[in-house]
């Protein structure tokens, strides 16, 4: 296994402890997640996402994060993001490289970070699209394909400086799927499930109304 970059230990503190005064964190669970080869699906409710879950893991974790792109429009957050593990996903788009990326990370044995529902996600409707909130079947495809123990992850929707965000990490699972990759039927139904238990840590329905 490489050695950490200093540089990313340095960013990885300081951006941690700035962020950590503005928007202070709960966690729940943690203790649960495997070491490697962990494929983390968080509901998405905000740009503070990512960064509220990244810099909450321990700093060995190894964490690649598949970010949406407009994220990294400005120079100085996509700086930021990238030094911590970051990649551009251009939504709506057969992206190959980005998803040989992602693949690439989990089968070198590091861990990674997706949103099942590809954009932020408030009261059920998307920013990006206008559309009820849904997994994206994507996701499903890259955790088969590549053998990753599969991880739900809750986020508190509503971001407010100095106010408590709760990050709840679910139980870790393999999918069950038939044949060597599964039918696209499987994969949606494999990532509307993800999604389901994310939002369900938090005692939400899909798209952040209670249960």
């Amino acid at each position: 296994m490489k050695p950490l970059n200093r540089f990313f230990v340095f960013v990885y503190y300081v951006v941690g402890f700035v962020v950590g005064l503005l928007h202070p964190v709960s966690i729940e669970g943690m203790e649960k997640l495997p070491e490697s080869g962990v494929l983390l699906c968080p509901n998405h409710s905000s740009n503070w996402d990512p960064l509220l879950l990244g810099l909450r893991l321990p700093v060995n974790y190894r964490l690649h994060v598949m970010a949406k792109e407009e994220l990294f429009r400005n120079p100085i957050l996509s700086w930021i993001i990238r030094k911590l593990g970051a990649f551009p996903v251009s939504r709506g788009e057969n992206d190959i490289n980005t998803v040989r990326t992602a693949m690439k990370a989990i089968k070198d044995g590091d861990n990674l970070l997706i949103f099942p529902e590809g954009t932020t996600i408030r009261n059920g409707i998307g920013y990006a699209d206008g559309l009820p909130a849904h997994a994206k079947a994507g996701v499903a495809v890259i955790g088969v394909r590549t053998g990753a123990t599969l991880v739900p992850v809750f986020v508190d929707g509503e971001k407010r400086l100095f106010r408590r965000t709760r990050i709840i990490f679910g139980d870790p699972y393999q999918p069950r799927y038939t044949g060597k990759r599964g039918t696209s039927e499987e994969m949606q139904k494999i990532a509307d499930g993800l999604l389901a238990e994310a939002y369900a840590l938090g005692g939400q329905a899909v798209g952040g109304k209670p249960l």
